[in-house]
């Protein structure tokens, strides 16, 4: 019994044994599946995160808004501008007042004289370098300009432009791009020697680094150094969330070590200098050194000193902590304490440090840079950019867009808007009015400035744009010049009957036009009838000269809208924008020649290549003879028709030409008029197409007035074609005169087309004349 017993026990303990082992065996297999599916499970991850990482930095690493610019103001002898209207303008393109002008974009001004460092830019057709000048003024203009190195005069000096918007990516970013090369020695220095002092040792994670600042910290009793290296660092900004965890920790660490084995330590610290906030800019992150140094210094970052840089590299540890404008004692201390660290690592020497210490931070004033400055006008721009560029290429390839846009023409417009229409509105029926407008160079068709609405700098409806309203007698021009295309049959002095008429029109209804001042005029010449928008003698010339021919020229001028054939047509039943209308008149004042309307002069990608100009093209559209022919007929508008308010402010020696419109029950205020230099169509009105209370000549001619006695200088100089020639006529009779007969006028025909018979004033005249001479030689001989 006891040996079987034992036998039993020797079995029972012999199986136990084996169970043990068999589960041995299980957990070490499911040990190492659970091993080889986790290694397999890391290095996927690991992998994962290896694409991800080469995937981004490898590629384009950033999306850089793209910068739009206004036209670059041009200094040169005999410019008419004021000193202080220079300094006004160095402000806005943010230069500081500085004695010593010590930097780039920085000036002294006197009363007579503007000393000046200009900055170096880079424009679509040549790269300028820095010049340092003085510019003399004598009479309200620039006497001379002189170079300070050489002493000689300058003919011209080109000022860097105005930034007047752009176009972000969706998180609002913005960044200088800078390369390693480009950065001073210092900068690397600096931020080496307080971020990160081990950077070129470790390999993405440096525990001596973490153990210090765990050291440092606990001396200090707080929070003071952290122990993240630079590439933890730009691994958190540029693929990490800012969340706090565990997890996002490890990635990391996990994602620095992969960074720094794919890539040299210089593209990893050229990145950082890139990619690290510095700022905030309003709605807009700065990011990156080489855009601090222009936001908080106004210079590039190449042009950096040594307590420059430190203040810079000082931002780093808190941006907004250390903000240099709004905390300067805190952003002074810790700039002071970079300038230690780097003595302290032997990068710069003792006298240096001292000397560095010694400056004060000296930022130039926080001057906020719009992301558009002029929302109606940025948005022509942008759809004009369409027809060549996609939404992404406008918003992250950094395009830099050179605009047609002057600046000083622009805020004399948004001034004038709003003062003019605050009087206007005084009057009894006027409120709630609304205004666009359209200024171009008339012998170029660059729009230089642009208002969609009474409050220019509100974004919203872009009224010059799109809104279609009736343009009234604006139309009117266009029909003249169509029956003056016919000089057998029209001249200036054709005589139009201006009496009622009565036209059938869609499904038997009669149309009754009037006039404005619902009365008849009888006979007219043909240029009185235009000068002072006679309704009556308008429909009758149009209906001989035909719908068809008028609508041909009006598509001739640009118009690309449908045109529809009714008599109504021929009183401004066609509904276009200010800017259509804008391009119509374009065609009329370059005297026939068809010039497409442009915002844009170049478009340079991010590099400083060019992409892209946009010269300006002409094409003969209108007849040159019609069209110089109705021009002196607008400026009999301007002497004294319809337009002849505008004498109050704009002198007779400008001859300027237009024309005033208004659509029915006073919905629609238009006038569209020209001097020498620019072309001006403004409008008037509701936006929910009330009467607006006020005519073309009560409402947008005051606009109009307003703008271009502050603005024009050129006078309007017409080309008479060869093919014309001025005739004296008897305004009473319309028979050919002579200078000496009272009533006697020039006016221009085409040779043929002129009156062959004269008047009786003729004949007397030279009998006064004859009896004058008679009396002379009676007297003397």
């Amino acid at each position: 019994m006891a040996a079987a017993k034992k036998t039993r026990k020797k079995r029972q303990t012999s199986k136990k044994k084996s169970s043990v082992a068999k589960l041995n065996a299980h957990l070490k297999r499911y040990f190492f599946i659970a091993a080889a599916a986790g290694l397999f499970a890391f290095f996927s991850y690991v992998g994962y995160l290896d694409y991800t990482v080469r995937h981004q930095f490898e590629g384009k690493r950033w999306t850089i808004p793209a910068h739009v610019y206004a036209n670059p103001v041009e200094l040169y002898a005999g410019l008419p501008l004021k000193s202080k209207q220079l300094v006004f303008l160095l402000k806005k393109l943010r230069y500081h007042s500085d004695r010593s002008l010590s930097s780039q974009a920085s000036y002294t001004a006197n009363k007579n004289q503007i000393t000046l460092k200009t900055r170096g830019f880079t424009f679509w057709d040549a790269a300028t370098e820095s010049q340092y000048i003085r510019v003399k003024f004598q009479n309200n203009e620039v006497q001379r300009i002189v170079d300070m190195k050489t002493g000689r005069e300058l003919a011209i000096v080109r000022l860097e432009p105005e930034q007047i918007g752009s176009f972000y990516p969706a998180h609002k970013e913005d960044r200088i791009l800078v390369k390693l090369e480009e950065v001073p020695k210092s900068l690397i220095n600096a931020l080496i020697a307080t971020e990160d002092r081990d950077f070129y040792q470790h390999w993405g994670v440096s525990l001596k680094g973490i153990a210090r600042a765990m050291w440092v910290n606990i001396k200090a009793g707080g929070f003071v150094q952290g122990g993240s290296t630079l590439t933890q660092q730009l691994i958190k900004n540029f693929f990490l969330t800012p969340e706090r965890s565990l997890r996002r920790k490890i990635n990391e660490a996990l994602m620095a070590f992969i960074l720094e084995y794919h890539f040299s330590k210089e593209e990893i610290l050229e990145a950082y200098l890139n990619e690290v906030y510095l700022a905030q800019d309003g709605a807009y992150a700065v990011h990156g050194f080489g855009l601090a140094s222009e936001f908080y210094f106004s210079k590039p970052v190449a042009k950096l000193r040594l307590h420059e840089v430190a203040a810079l590299v000082a931002l780093v540890r808190g941006p907004s902590y250390y903000d240099l404008r709004r905390h300067p004692k805190r952003a002074l201390k810790r700039r002071n304490l970079v300038l230690s660290s780097l003595f302290k690592q032997g990068k710069i020497t003792a006298e240096q440090q001292a000397s560095a210490e010694k400056h004060a931070l000296k930022i130039v004033p926080f001057a906020h840079r719009a992301a558009n400055r002029y929302p109606a006008f940025i948005e022509l721009v942008k759809r004009q950019l369409k027809r060549e560029y996609n939404e992404t290429d406008l918003n992250s390839n950094g395009l830099r867009i050179f605009t047609t846009l002057d600046s000083h023409v622009q805020n004399k417009l948004s001034r004038s808007v709003h003062q003019q229409l605050t009087k206007i509105e005084k009057k009894p029926r006027a409120n709630k009015l609304e205004a666009a407008a359209v200024v171009t160079r008339r012998g170029t068709g660059e729009v230089v400035a642009l208002i969609g609405g009474r409050d220019s700098q509100k974004a919203g409806f872009n009224r010059a744009l799109n809104a279609v309203r009736p343009i009234g007698s604006l139309i009117k021009p266009l029909i003249y010049l169509t029956a003056l295309e016919y000089p057998k049959k029209y001249t200036l002095i054709t005589p139009l009957s201006d009496t009622k008429i009565e036209l059938k029109v869609e499904k038997g209804q009669l149309w009754k036009p009037q006039n404005y001042s619902r009365k008849e005029h009888g006979e007219v010449p043909l240029h009185t009838a235009l000068a002072h928008s006679y309704n009556l003698a308008t429909v009758r010339l149009g209906m001989d000269v035909g719908l068809g021919r008028i609508a041909k020229t009006i598509r001739s001028t640009g118009v690309t809208r449908p045109i529809n054939l009714y008599p109504s047509l021929l009183l401004g039943a066609l509904s276009l924008t200010p800017f259509e209308v804008t391009q119509m008149y374009q065609t009329l004042a370059a005297e026939g020649f068809s010039m497409p309307l442009r915002s844009i002069t170049a478009v340079l990608n991010n590099e400083g290549e060019l992409l892209q100009r946009y010269p300006y093209r002409l094409k003969q559209e209108l007849n040159p003879v019609a069209s110089y022919l109705t021009n002196t007929v607008l400026q009999e508008v301007m002497r004294s028709g319809t337009g002849r308010s505008a004498a109050n402010k704009i002198p007779a020696t400008m001859q300027a030409a237009g024309k005033t419109g208004t659509s029915n029950d006073l919905k629609d205020s238009w006038f569209a008029g020209f001097t020498g230099d620019y072309l001006g169509v403004f409008w008037v009105g509701r936006d929910d197409a009330k009467p607006a209370g006020v005519t073309g000549a009560s409402g947008a001619l005051k606009l109009w007035t307003e703008l271009m006695a502050e603005v024009a200088s050129e006078p309007v100089l017409l080309s008479r074609p060869d093919s014309v020639k001025n005739t004296w006529i008897d305004n009473e009779s319309g028979l050919l005169a002579t200078e000496l007969c009272p009533t006697a006028k020039l006016y221009p025909f085409v040779i043929g087309s002129e009156p062959k018979e004269r008047t009786l004033c003729v004949e007397s005249s030279l009998k006064k004349v004859r009896h004058w001479f008679d009396g002379i030689i009676k007297e003397h001989f």
